[in-house]
């Protein structure tokens, strides 16, 4: 499906994913409206002011309020759910408010589609919903799972819910690029454990995929894009070769290591040239709607240490230069 003449709202829009989301779609697309829903008046005035569109609409609210939800997706064709409690050592702390933000949050962006009549929904996953080792990830992976398996509430001409998962966004708000550029001028960097390594994306990759994969879905689908892998202790080299090292240890809640997809779940999906797609095995899914697709090998699994891509110093460095906190 195309986005031309489509009306579209994101939840959490005033976030990087969500303004990212808005220059793109507006530079790339001709949607009817783009509506950004979120909590902060001041974030939105500042978004406002930045972006200067009339196809640019605001609409303050929670996902924790389901009604509120239901006025916001009056008249819209596609939701991009990026509303979330993100921060891992933030979520362990307050693993109530992760609950609600994230779990409840995300069922009331179901129900509110479903009883609007929306047509496409995509929610916005991480590669910590796999194996979860924090409250964070368990989040997530039970909201992917509420997504998927809400294709059976809506029925089969109704509302489409499909998911991403991707990696760490960089230079998105919280990330270790603002951490390292300001820890630079203190002449020292923290580093948890120099064998860790991470998925990386920048944010326009992530919005790309993201209305790549809304094109391309059927219902039920969770998209993984393939992209690379970089160390951390590379990374801190890259930024500030001149600084000392400090480690401080993993953090509560941390991996040494991301996956993106496991070998349990590569057991249903199939390979594209740029991506993997996990397919529901329920019996509303259309299995013909992606039977041109590879079928993976017994006991694959895509994790961060086993890629066969690596961000190089120079690569890690151009990629910093550009990133807006």
């Amino acid at each position: 499906m195309t986005l031309d003449g489509k009306t579209i709202l994101v939840t959490g829009g005033t976030g990087s994913f969500g303004k990212k989301f808005a220059e793109v779609v507006l530079r790339d697309h001709h949607p009817e409206k783009i509506i950004i829903f979120s909590r902060d008046e001041l974030k939105q005035q500042e978004m406002r002011e930045s972006f200067d569109s009339a196809q640019l609409r605001f609409f303050i609210g929670d996902v924790r309020d389901q009604d509120r939800l239901r006025r916001a997706m009056h008249g819209i064709d596609v939701v991009v759910h990026a509303a979330a409690l993100k921060q891992v050592p933030a979520c362990e702390y307050n693993p109530m408010e992760a609950v609600k933000t994230n779990v409840e949050g995300g069922q009331n962006v179901v129900e509110a589609a479903i009883d609007s009549g929306v047509q496409q929904v995509i929610a916005l996953s991480t590669d910590k919903a796999v194996n979860p080792v924090n409250i964070y990830g368990a989040t997530k992976l039970c909201a992917e799972k509420i997504f998927v398996q809400s294709n059976a509430y809506s029925g089969a001409g109704g509302t489409q819910f499909s998911c991403v998962r991707y990696g760490n966004v960089a230079g998105s708000r919280g990330s270790v690029i603002p951490l390292f550029m300001n820890q630079r001028t203190t002449g020292r960097l923290t580093i948890t454990d120099n064998r860790m390594t991470r998925f990386w994306i920048t944010l326009e990759q992530g919005v790309k995929f993201v209305t790549d994969c809304l094109e391309q879905m059927h219902r039920g689908e969770v998209f993984i894009p393939k992209i690379p892998s970089m160390r951390i202790a590379d990374l801190a080299e890259a930024l500030a070769p001149e600084c000392e090292i400090d480690l401080v240890g993993i953090r509560p809640g941390e991996k040494l290591h991301e996956v993106l997809l496991s070998e349990d779940e590569a057991r249903t999906a199939v390979e594209m040239n740029d991506k993997y797609v996990i397919l529901p095995t329920h019996p509303w899914f259309e299995t013909k709607a992606w039977s041109q697709a590879g079928s993976l090998q017994e006991g694959f699994e895509y994790t961060s240490k086993n890629n066969t891509e690596w961000l190089t110093h120079d690569q890690l460095r151009e990629m910093a230069s550009s990133f807006v906190v």
